[in-house]
């Protein structure tokens, strides 16, 4: 029988064209063909497999992109594990992590052995670490394992057993690890690649961290189920990421905001955009409306704005990879995709008309649920539609644009800012790269909004300039706003601007 397997996409691309490049580590100008990432991926099952992983168990991943990241998710789906997946970044905090998702064996790259052997010998269930980078005190080798060719359990085939754990980026509490199953994954995936218009001549390049639900349905399984190519990046530069493009002829750029940006700038120095660059995409966070511009009109390429969250296993909308006319909505993101149903509703739970701000919500196929948490979980998911917790509206269109989280709405004086408004406003004027609103303790106003501003190279503007340039753009009596520049914004993992770091430093100063 036929199923819908994350796996699976590799194998059957292995039969049609085996010798088609599938998988690309730039960093190390490192690629596999079809044929040879199923080779790999069976060595790499057989190899977990003698360490005692099972159907269910969880297969933790703490390492830098590259192509044994790639293999250790897909040898893990193969046995019908969990690849459950912490950034490098958060290798202090590992304890947590391993803790609420109770690995069998933990698969990380050299430099994080210390942080892993601490970790693990305080969660029980761990009883193997393999180092992708050879033998390690205490750690078993990945390059023996792959090399041993160790046989390899039947396939279970089970669709609906979850395949892939990531973590919310965990702005309110702590981090949440939220379960992908196969099969809506994968439904999910082709319905991208077909919104995408992705074949078999393309190549996918993704350099944001593999940590991140946004890599698997941006950058590895849309490429797959079309038997394309797809490329990732380890240690990101904008210079050595533009002659990837150019040396791998890729046709899609799978980024957050931050890349996107620099990637424009790393253009505008050599004279043109690299290879058959035919689009950009971009994921964990809200693209500036001055980006998107820039693209169109400085390289003559779309950026399709993509709009999910770990939760999901896919997005809620997507633009097309088309060049917008001048005239149209420059911040609207895209109609929902094939495989969910979107609706727009009020703080009750009912139908807002088309064009009215509301939370979005949705089904068709999301999270099977977090990680341990079945409070959370059905407070998510009840009544079968996935509550996102972010706002937006639908256009008569049928267009879906975000206009931020329902979590970050700030009272000043009575009146809700909507953040996204001040932070698009500010970045409409030359010279601002990004901006950020959040509130701070205020004992009149309850909050008082302040922005903090990334300035371009060069660009000197002061506040009150800043705030005559936005206010007719506004609805908001901006007298309350303050506007910080500062060198550079913090961000999460998954390319999001950090904004309980800037709230936190608010009210610490306060």
């Amino acid at each position: 029988m036929l199923t819908m397997l994350m796996h699976q996409l590799l194998l059957d691309g292995a039969e049609r064209h085996p010798d088609t490049t599938a998988l690309t580590w730039v960093d190390r100008d490192r690629s596999l063909t079809y044929a040879q990432s199923v080779d790999m991926m069976m060595r790499m099952a057989g190899g977990l497999a003698s360490l005692g992983v099972r159907p269910g168990d969880r297969v933790a991943i703490v390492a830098h992109n590259g192509l044994d990241y790639l293999l250790a998710m897909l040898g893990a789906w193969r046995l019908g594990a969990i690849s459950a997946h912490v950034n490098v970044k958060f290798a202090n905090e590992l304890v947590y992590y391993f803790g609420d998702h109770q690995p069998t064996v933990v698969v990380y790259t050299h430099d994080m052995l210390d942080p892993v052997r601490r970790a693990a010998a305080e969660v029980a269930s761990i009883r193997h670490l393999v180092c992708m980078d050879g033998p390690q005190e205490g750690a078993h080798s990945l390059p023996d394992l792959l090399a041993a060719a160790l046989p390899v359990p039947a396939d279970p085939g089970d669709e609906g057993a979850i395949a892939h754990l990531s973590y919310t980026s965990g702005t309110t509490g702590k981090p949440k690890g939220a379960c992908l199953a196969h099969e809506p994954t994968v439904r999910a995936s082709r319905c991208i690649a077909e919104r995408l218009r992705l074949t078999r001549a393309d190549v996918s390049f993704g350099p944001t961290a593999l940590s991140s639900s946004y890599q698997l349905v941006g950058n590895l399984l849309p490429p797959l189920s079309r038997g394309a190519g797809t490329a990732v990046m380890g240690r990101w530069s904008p210079g050595a990421a533009w002659e990837a493009i150019e040396r791998l002829n890729a046709s899609a750029f799978v980024a957050n905001p931050t890349f996107l940006e620099e990637l424009l700038v790393e253009s505008r120095a050599r004279g043109r955009t690299p290879g058959r660059l035919r689009y950009g995409l971009s994921g964990g966070g809200p693209v500036p409306p001055a980006l998107k511009s820039a693209w169109r009109d400085e390289l003559g390429l779309p950026l399709v704005e993509s709009f999910g969250q770990s939760e999901l296993g896919g997005f809620m909308a997507l633009g097309f990879p088309d060049l917008a006319s001048a005239d149209a909505p420059i911040v609207r993101v895209g109609p929902p995709l094939p495989d969910k149903e979107v609706r727009i509703v009020d703080a009750e739970g009912r139908p807002v008309p088309t064009g009215r701000i509301g939370e979005i919500i949705l089904t068709g196929g999301f999270m099977k649920g977090y990680w341990g948490k079945p409070e959370k979980t059905e407070d998510a998911t009840r009544g079968g539609w996935l509550r996102t917790g972010d706002l937006g509206f639908v256009d008569a269109d049928g267009y879906v644009t975000m206009r931020g989280r329902r979590s970050e709405l700030i009272e000043v004086d009575g009146v809700l800012w909507f953040p996204r408004d001040v932070e698009e406003a500010l970045c409409q004027i030359a010279g601002v790269r990004q901006a950020a609103l959040v509130g701070a303790p205020h004992p009149l106003l309850g909050r008082r909004p302040v922005a903090f501003v990334v300035l371009g190279d060069g660009t000197e503007l002061a506040e009150a300039a800043m705030k005559a340039a936005i206010a007719p753009r506004l609805s908001y009596d901006i007298e309350a706003l303050s506007i910080r520049v500062v060198p550079e914004l913090p961000m999460t993992p998954t390319g999001k601007i950090a904004k309980a770091e800037l709230a936190a430093s608010l009210s610490e100063a306060a």
